[in-house]
């Protein structure tokens, strides 16, 4: 069986990277007494999978998160489970069962919503026709890259920018990359939503 879940990642906690979250939720599983489902072979480990890697510092009120499982559990006594082991910070909000059919989340997720707390008086730099950046690879390598095709909204409010961006293996841009582009550098970012190749929330 497999289960999709959603949780939210606040506070301090946005300073731990992905794979130590990836570490926490393995022993959060072990500690809230879930049946999730381990691999085979020499070394077995929790099927899981996460939607889309979470920069450093940057908040959340909507991750998600797909197990397996080897037998059914109510929802909300999943949820009360693994919340009770939580640390201050991470929250799980959501629990439910998906097809066995569906892709894993990090296959399906295209686009996320974002919401930056900061002073942004206009929005401009990104009113023109190409955006070039340089990105740097791993290797070292850079190249020139237009980022205005994956950014799909941008909208000044009261209080910050909201973006609706390219997130996912097809298309993925940081919305720390846009803040320089608008030549903000100081800036709070909280993710508020996440989408896949149909638009629908994951």
């Amino acid at each position: 069986m497999k289960v999709r879940i959603k949780f939210s990642k606040h506070g301090n906690t946005r300073y731990i990277g992905h794979l130590d979250i990836m570490r926490y939720f393995q022993k959060a599983m072990r500690r809230a007494d879930i049946p999730i489902r381990y691999s085979e072979g020499f070394s077995p480990h929790q099927i899981m999978s996460f939607a889309a890697p979470l920069g450093v510092g940057i908040e959340s009120d909507y991750e998600i998160l797909d197990i397996e499982i080897t037998e059914q559990v109510d929802p909300d006594t999943a949820i009360r489970r693994l919340n009770e082991v939580m640390c201050d910070g991470i929250r799980v909000l959501d629990w439910k069962y998906i097809d066995d059919n569906t892709g894993n989340a990090m296959s399906l997720v295209a686009s996320a919503d974002y919401f930056v707390e900061c002073d942004c008086e206009s929005l401009d730099p990104l009113n023109q026709p190409e955006i070039i950046i340089t990105k740097e690879s791993k290797s070292g390598d850079k190249k020139k890259v237009d980022i205005k095709p994956m950014i799909y909204k941008a909208e000044l409010t009261g209080d910050g920018v909201f973006l609706h961006i390219a997130q996912g293996s097809a298309g993925n841009l940081k919305p720390d990359i846009i803040m320089s582009v608008l030549n903000i550098s100081k800036y709070h970012i909280i993710r508020k939503c996440l989408y896949d190749t149909n638009g629908l929330t994951l």
